[in-house]
Parts: structure tokens; C-alpha cells; sequence
């Protein structure tokens, strides 16, 4: 990695549970296994126990990695401290728990499973002796009132005289009297330790991204997946079609092609739009599909001549991306947000900024650009920005200089935001489209058509969110 990638474009500050599970997942991606990370921050959780200066210790811990993380700080506590672990014994506990759980039951420490309010009862005597209290029973994202025994596990913890230390993010009603945080807090107060996460993980898109789309619904309508209306065509038929097919493999219900060129794709509802290219006289129209669309893509084959024509409908979008032909002054905006996606002599026509080669340095440029909206802006490396927040893309190959990759990158940011923001689409975006590409020039090399890239779209998108 380039380190000075690194200089300016890092988040501080309280992180969200979804954020942290992204960064978590590109962090075992790039290498770090969740073990690692576990052994990390249980390493910490006992650190900050011992300085404490216990001399009984109980550790309460749950069935997923939070649990993990403190069966690793009661492993690391066995020499010296008189340690003891509850844990929930009920349900199925997360692979990497399991694994802890397996090594814990060979060290030196007291093991107590609990599956019920009365178990936790009998365990009276070690809430009350306890001189600290690891709490390690839910992790990040767990929110509202907690159900038995865990609301009892609590009640015990809170009434004890022992000084509370919170794994992460304290379990919902616990009297957290320290929190532990691992890598950046995700609230006030926390004390962050550093658990070895990749700078990389959180500077650059990656598999872990994808954990932030939503699941589909088991009782889903037709039109729950979104409805993307693609504006362009004219000069250049085939752009705003892959456009199209682009949304449809990422999971949009229904796309519809606003355009004065048929093409005969059976998937793609054809808006019919007379003439050779797009008018003043086709903007009611255009206005109606708008309004009714999640979100609109426009300038895909396009031309110089329909600007105005993008200006008009535009306000009445909700979410709108604008590519290819449609990036000029003034840009056009939705409603709700937008996602610009220039090339560079893009960006130079609408800044009037000549970007140079490195990619810091295109970044600081295209974070002060003053565009109000999100920028994603193609290149070997891809940046993404929305005036605040910057992330890097490395996904693609030197072959998707292609024409039309852009404009199914287009297409696949369109259908992902009709779900999400448009920062996180665009980052989405970009590197499900450069994976597609690797993956087809790994076959066909520069022997690659945009068309290409549709099919392998849904693998990359749909069946790579467990951060491999």
C-alpha cells in the first residue's frame, strides 16, 4: 500500500456498528484472520483487568465473538488472578466462540454454563466476590432491552460491588464502569485499544463493503428490489442498455430505458422517445417516469445536445446518477442525493481542475472540489468522496478501458441506491465493477466487452459477504 494514502483520509471518532463490521470484514480479507483480531482485543480486555489489580475476576460472555474476545481475556488471566467464566450455554454459539470455548476448558481458570435465570441464581457467589466484572455477553449493534437470562446476568452484574469492564460496547443496561473499545469506539467514553486492523481496511473498499447490503425480504413484492429509470441514447445506442442490464444483475426489479433507440433486450421495459435525440419536447414525459422511479440514471449515451433537457427532469428525482454526458455545468441534481461518477477529462469539465497522476493528490483535489454530492471519480484507482469522507477503489484491470464499462458501473450504482446512501453505493459500486472486470480479463484479457462484465456481477455482488 501506498502510505501516504493514508495521511488525511482516515475517520476518527465514534464509529458505527455497520462501519465497524465492514472494516472488520476488509481487514480478514486482507489477511488478518477473526482469531487474530480476537486474540487482540482479549489481550486487551485482560490488560486492562489486571490493571485493576484484581484478585478475582468473572468473565461473562456471550454466544457470538464478543463472548470469543472475553474467553480470550480469561485465558490470558488464568496466571495470577483467581479467574472465573460464565458463559451463555444455549443456542449456537459463533464458530470463532466455539473455538475459545474449546481452548478455555484446558486452562486454569473456573468454567460455569448458564442456560436459565435460576443457573444464573446459583451462581450468586461469584457475582459477590468478583472484584471486576468483564462483560462480554453482546457485541456491537445490540440494541434495545435484553430477554432472560441474560436481563438477569445483568441485574447480578450491576448489583455487585465489582468495577464493570465492557468488551466493546456494554451490554444493554449494564453498569459499565470502564469500556474496552477495540480499534475506535462506537460510544463516548471508551477507551480504544489498537487490535492490529490493516490502515487498508477501513482507506480502501473491499468485500467487507458488501455486509452493508440489505437482505431481500422473504415476502417481497415485485418492485422491493427498486425501479431505475435510465435516461440517455441517441448518438450512442448501446450505453444507456448496459446501463440498464447493469441495474438488473444488481438486483433492481425493474428497469425502464428512456431513450429515441430501441434495442430488442426483453428484461428492459423500453420507454419509447421520438426523434434522434432527446428533446425539450419529450421533458413531461420524462418528468412523469422520473417522479415514479427510486432512482434515475442519466447522460449514458447522451450526447452534447440534451443537456438542458437533464436540468429540467432532474429536481423532480429522488436519487439520481449522472454520468457520461450529462457531467456538465451547471450539474444536475436530485431531490434526496446524487452520485456524480466523472472519468478525469470528465472532471476537468466540470471543475475545470486538471488532475495529475497520484492518487493522494487527486483526492485531496476531488474532497475540495465543492461538488455537493458524491464523487466517483474513475481511474486506475478510484476515489470516492463525498466532501468529508474519502475511500480508494483498486478493483479493475488495465482491459476495462473498454468502452461501455463505465456505463454498467452506472447501472450497478443506480440499483444499489435505491437501497443505500450514495457514498456507500459508490464504493460499493466501484468495487463490484472492477472485480467483474478482473474476473473476465483473467479470462479474456483484452478481448473484453462491456457486456461481459453483466453476468459476473451477481457473484460479486450477492456471494462475496463473508469477507473471504
Amino acid at each position: 500500500m501506498q502510505p501516504e494514502l493514508n495521511e488525511g483520509f482516515l475517520e476518527t471518532g465514534i464509529i458505527s456498528p455497520a462501519r465497524m463490521r465492514v472494516v472488520d470484514a476488509n481487514a480478514i480479507a486482507l489477511g488478518v484472520t477473526d482469531l487474530q483480531l480476537m486474540e487482540s482485543a482479549g489481550q486487551a480486555l485482560a490488560d486492562m483487568a489486571r490493571a485493576l489489580n484484581p484478585a478475582r475476576v468473572l468473565v461473562l460472555c456471550g454466544k457470538g465473538n464478543n463472548g470469543g474476545d472475553g474467553m480470550v481475556a480469561a485465558r490470558h488471566l488464568q496466571r495470577g488472578v483467581q479467574t472465573d467464566v460464565c458463559y451463555l450455554n444455549a443456542g449456537k454459539r459463533s464458530r470463532s466462540c466455539e473455538h475459545q470455548l474449546a481452548a478455555l476448558k484446558r486452562c486454569c481458570l473456573a468454567l460455569h454454563s448458564f442456560q436459565c435465570r435460576e443457573d444464573l441464581e446459583a451462581m450468586a457467589s461469584l457475582f459477590n466476590k468478583a472484584d471486576v466484572i468483564i462483560d462480554a455477553l453482546l457485541g456491537i449493534g445490540v440494541t434495545g432491552s435484553i430477554k432472560e437470562p441474560l436481563f438477569t446476568c445483568v441485574g447480578m452484574a450491576n448489583a455487585s460491588k465489582a468495577q464493570i469492564i465492557a468488551a466493546d460496547v456494554p451490554t444493554p443496561g449494564i453498569r459499565a464502569d470502564h469500556i474496552c473499545a477495540f480499534h475506535r469506539a462506537k460510544i463516548e467514553g471508551s477507551a480504544v485499544v489498537d487490535i492490529g486492523i490493516p490502515l487498508e481496511a477501513e482507506c480502501f473498499t473491499g468485500p467487507g463493503d458488501l455486509t452493508l447490503l440489505p437482505a431481500r425480504k422473504h415476502k417481497a413484492h415485485k418492485g422491493a428490489g427498486g425501479e431505475v429509470l435510465v435516461i440517455g441514447g441517441g448518438p450512442y445506442q448501446g450505453a444507456p442498455y448496459l446501463a440498464g442490464l447493469g441495474a438488473l444483475r444488481s438486483g433492481a426489479d425493474i428497469v425502464r430505458i428512456a431513450s429515441p433507440v430501441f434495442e430488442p433486450i426483453p428484461d428492459l421495459i423500453y420507454e419509447r422517445l421520438d426523434g434522434k435525440w432527446i428533446g425539450n419536447e419529450h421533458i413531461e414525459r420524462l418528468i412523469t417516469l422520473a417522479e415514479h422511479a427510486d432512482v434515475v440514471i442519466c447522460g449514458n449515451g447522451l450526447g452534447s445536445q440534451s443537456h438542458s433537457v437533464i436540468q429540467e427532469i432532474a429536481p423532480h428525482c429522488r436519487k439520481a446518477v449522472i454520468d457520461a454526458d450529462a457531467l456538465r455545468l451547471p450539474l444536475p441534481a436530485a431531490i434526496k442525493e446524487t452520485l456524480y461518477t466523472p472519468h478525469a477529462g470528465e472532471f476537468t469539465r466540470i471543475t475545470g481542475i486538471t488532475l495529475p497522476d497520484g492518487s493522494r493528490d487527486r483526492a485531496l483535489i476531488a474532497r475540495s472540489a465543492g461538488i455537493k454530492g458524491t464523487l466517483l471519480l474513475k481511474g486506475v484507482t478510484d476515489i470516492i468522496t463525498d466532501g468529508n469522507r474519502v475511500r480508494f477503489n483498486r478493483s479493475g484491470d488495465p482491459a476495462m478501458t473498454v468502452g461501455g464499462t463505465g456505463d454498467v458501473l452506472a447501472g450497478i450504482a443506480g440499483a444499489i441506491l435505491c437501497h443505500l446512501p450514495a457514498f456507500e453505493t459508490a464504493c460499493i459500486a466501484a468495487y463490484v465493477n472492477g472485480r467483474a472486470g478482473q474476473i473476465v480479463a483473467a479470462e479474456r484479457g483484452e478481448g473484453m466487452l462491456a457486456s461481459d462484465l453483466v453476468d459476473r456481477i451477481p457473484a460479486e455482488l450477492f456471494g462475496r459477504q463473508e469477507g473471504e
